[in-house]
């Protein structure tokens, strides 16, 4: 690996850090913020949980019109870096409201709420179709590829388990120290907030990004429903992702409400995240040793069997922690897996679009992620948010006014139905994509040939 190769892994990867743990405090942590710190009752929490769920849907399909600006853009600092900067430093202004407590209620405060959230959804948009864009075009290689994204993968989790393992606990010190929960929680966002952007900084000043492409046209609306619709493998791609980010968003959102509800100690989630949190750094860093030595399609087999396991035995565990840590380790090295393969997937449809298509749109195709990823964080919100409401547990104080009918229901509705759409997920990938190692070469070499890449 070169110099340039070297930088750009280091500075890309690290770039995300603080952009997961600030993608996690809203989408793991804000509903527990409204249903235990600012204790919605069932009607608000109705209302609020349905304006996340629709906003969450309609703007997911906002991204494809931000991977047109994107691809259109034309600066001196590249096209992707201005516009990480721009959604990094709109999207934390919003999070500060979302998590402020403001001197509104009913009606008004819904209303201040949907706007500063669907703010918020617009520009972290933004900024994620920016920062994963820039992936593809550091290299055409595969294989470097899969080290680059293996470790931004890897920096993706450390930044995700440090808000896992270690919001709960700070906000609850904030808590005692301040007096007030609602500061406690502001507090917190505000420093997961200069860590995004601090973060992000690493990325815009250290990435060096190729310029092997040839300069293309612009990009019309018309054009983007040809680079959706057109690439067949993307919009499989799509499909696959869709399903297992449902599955994986709706297990995740429940984390808190299981240890807190079934198993009955809050405080051991942070133990629980601290374990998957290694294990999954753990085989995001064997990655692209398997990758070597076997086909993505074994890698994914063996990773949805994996994940299976860890459903099976945590839905049958009993309430003791090596059990229940046994199952987390075999379901989130799965998952570790199929993120980092969904990503090269993405990654590999960009250059069959432009051999198809005779034009290389790389942020609209890869505005597919954080529309997948709003749609599973949509789906996810109104299981939980349903479950809640059903299972007795919005209402609940502690576990003992849980009854075994509402631990069922939420057993049921975060390892059924996640093992489900993953499941589907698989099957989708399996019948229909075809982009393996030895077409992914023919394509390159094709591009090189059509005079596409130099």
């Amino acid at each position: 690996m070169s110099n340039t190769n070297r930088r750009n892994k280091y500075c890309f990867g690290l770039g995300t850090i603080g952009r997961d743990m600030f993608y996690t405090m809203e989408s793991m942590f804000l509903l527990v913020y409204l249903t235990e710190v600012k204790r919605l009752d069932d009607a608000m929490l109705a209302l609020v949980g349905g304006v996340l769920t629709v906003l969450r849907i309609l703007d997911a399909f906002n991204d494809p019109i931000t991977g047109i600006i994107i691809d259109n853009t034309r600066t001196r600092w590249g096209k992707f870096k201005p516009w990480m900067v721009i959604g990094a430093l709109v999207s934390s202004a919003c999070m500060l409201l979302l998590f402020a407590d403001l001197p509104l209620a009913g009606g008004a405060y819904v209303a201040v709420f949907a706007a500063a959230y669907i703010l918020w959804d617009i520009f972290y948009g933004v900024n994620d179709i920016a920062y994963w864009t820039q992936l593809p075009a550091l290299s055409v290689d595969q294989r470097q590829r899969e080290d680059m994204g293996s470790f931004a993968r890897i920096c993706a989790n450390i930044g995700m388990y440090a808000a896992v393992v270690g919001i709960i606990p700070l906000t609850g010190a904030l808590t005692e120290a301040l007096g007030s929960g609602t500061k406690a929680w502001l507090f917190t966002a505000a420093g997961v907030c200069l860590l995004m952007v601090g973060f992000q900084m690493i990325t815009v000043c250290g990435v060096k990004e190729s310029r092997i492409f040839k300069e293309e046209e612009s990009t019309s609306l018309r054009d983007m429903v040809k680079v959706l619709f057109g690439n067949d493998q993307l919009m499989w791609t799509t499909v696959s992702m869709a399903l297992f980010m449902a599955g994986y968003c709706t297990t995740t959102s429940f984390g808190t409400y299981y240890f807190k509800y079934a198993y009955g100690d809050e405080a051991m989630y942070s133990v629980f995240a601290a374990v998957l949190g290694v294990s999954q750094l753990a085989a995001l860093a064997v990655f692209p040793l398997f990758s070597r030595k076997f086909s993505r399609k074994v890698l994914y087999t063996a990773a949805t069997v994996l994940v299976a396991a860890g459903y099976a035995v945590f839905f049958f565990a009993p309430m003791h922690m090596v059990p229940i840590a046994i199952a987390g380790v075999l379901l989130f090295v799965g998952q570790a897996f199929i993120q980092t393969l969904m990503l090269m997937f993405l990654a590999d449809t960009i250059e069959y679009g432009q051999w198809k298509l005779g034009k290389r749109n790389d942020s609209i195709t890869f505005s597919i992620q954080p529309l997948i990823n709003k749609l599973g964080a949509a789906v996810a919100t109104g299981i939980v948010t349903l479950t809640l409401i059903l299972s007795g547990i919005n209402r609940a104080a502690s576990a003992a006014d849980v009854t075994a009918q509402g631990l069922l229901i939420m057993k049921s509705a975060m390892m059924a139905l996640p093992l489900l759409s993953i499941a589907l997920g698989y099957f989708v990938y399996l019948r229909h994509y075809r982009i393996d190692e030895s077409m992914y070469h023919e394509i390159i070499q094709h591009l090189k040939e059509r005079g596409d890449i130099q």
